[in-house]
């Protein structure tokens, strides 16, 4: 019994000096800590900052669809513009403007991104050259859309929008592949779902005008 009695008395010794040195271990560190906490608090503006990029890492596959997806809106709704004058259709001009209403907002939340990632915002008129691969149109078809009127600039909206759809479709489902940042993958789905519907809608529209 006297060995096991003095057992126990050690372990108990053995725990009650572990509490009080993890209790000074803690007091120590509220006390010399609170530079560190104020350096914490002092940091934390600048994390606040940059929280519009907090839900999740982002990766430069989501910088490229952002960096992508600007000129590509940007040009949609120069396109767009040209419809309230040029359409003859009420359905194509009615088309166009449902466009820009969905994609003018998505430009600024583009933009916010790139800004809190410390990424450069694509100048306006970027990129209008050289993306055939993102359904981007050439400066000449640009021209060519400029210069109809009526049911010729009908047939050429509808069919110059179908491949620039199919374009931003495509970007958005290689931002679904391999981009990680939630917010975008989200967009993404969005632009497939609403710009898949509209190509959809246009196909229509071209086969009845």
């Amino acid at each position: 019994m006297s060995p096991k009695r003095s057992l126990i008395r050690r372990a108990t010794a053995v725990a009650a000096a572990a509490t009080a040195a993890l209790v000074l271990a803690a007091c120590g560190g509220n006390g010399s800590g609170s530079a560190h906490n104020n350096g914490h608090d002092a940091a934390s503006p600048s994390a606040s900052a940059s929280a519009p990029a907090q839900e999740g890492d982002h990766n430069a596959a989501d910088t490229a669809f952002a960096k992508g997806m600007i000129p590509h809106h940007r040009q949609a709704i120069e396109m767009a513009d040209l419809a309230a004058t040029r359409a003859e259709s009420a359905e194509v001009k009615k088309l166009a403007e449902e466009i820009k209403k969905a994609q003018d907002p998505e430009i600024k939340t583009l933009s916010g991104w790139l800004t809190s990632w410390g990424e450069q915002v694509p100048a306006e008129g970027a990129g209008h050259e050289g993306h055939d691969m993102s359904g981007m149109m050439t400066a000449e078809e640009m021209k060519q859309l400029k210069s109809a009127s009526g049911k010729a600039f009908d047939t050429a909206f509808l069919t110059l929008m179908i491949k620039h759809h199919e374009g931003a479709v495509a970007m958005a489902k290689t931002e679904q592949a391999e981009g990680t940042y939630q917010p975008a993958k989200d967009m993404a789905d969005q632009i497939i779902t609403s710009q898949s519907a509209e190509i959809a809608r246009m196909n229509t529209l071209l086969g009845t005008s």
